[in-house]
């Protein structure tokens, strides 16, 4: 529950959790549903009760790119469109059917307008962001296929039942293929 998510990163009292709750609308999502298009404005923060989304963009030859996976207890949004309001870079898809609770680029506004540990909630959740989004780079740079596919396993274990191997593939920067051959080794 989103409630539990928020209390384990900052000490809401009652009151301020039931009201920062309230802003929040809890929508069923489809599987292979696509909440945000490349070029559209993200104008929601998704936290994903129970589901599976992933982030990706497209290459001029069409085929998609896995950037990020997102699952059950995460938040998942485009951040650069909807912190700035800026056309998206990325689609973002629901990859199972889900359960996700939304909140409108306003009403985050307001919220941290009217709490000041809604301030430290999204620090922290730009820092994991950040910190998340660090260890990617570093993992394409300087580790080896087996070591990106070992680390995505401890950050998702149940990945590879719940998502297409064309997808983890290209989240690690690698093809099928070889991806199969890491799996076969396990």
């Amino acid at each position: 529950m989103i409630a539990d998510f928020l209390l384990k990163l900052v000490p809401f009292s009652t009151e301020e959790l039931n009201d920062i709750v309230s802003h929040f609308e809890k929508e069923s999502v489809t599987k292979e549903q696509v909440l945000i298009k490349e070029g559209q404005i993200c104008h929601k923060l998704y936290f994903v009760e129970h589901g599976i989304g992933r982030s990706y963009y497209l290459k001029e030859d069409g085929k998609d790119v896995t950037q990020w996976f997102f699952g059950d207890g995460s938040f998942m949004t485009s951040a650069d469109s909807f912190f700035q309001q800026t056309p998206s870079l990325y689609y973002l898809e629901i990859l199972e059917d889900a359960v996700v609770y939304s909140i409108s680029k306003e009403k985050m506004d307001l919220l941290l307008a009217k709490y000041h540990k809604m301030e430290t909630l999204a620090r922290l959740f730009a820092i994991e962001m950040l910190n998340q989004m660090v260890h990617k780079l570093n993992a394409i740079q300087f580790q080896t296929a087996k070591e990106r596919y070992n680390y995505m396993l401890a950050e998702f274990p149940d990945i590879s039942q719940r998502v297409a191997l064309g997808h983890i593939a290209s989240y690690l920067g690698i093809t099928q293929e070889t991806l199969s051959r890491i799996r076969r080794k396990d």
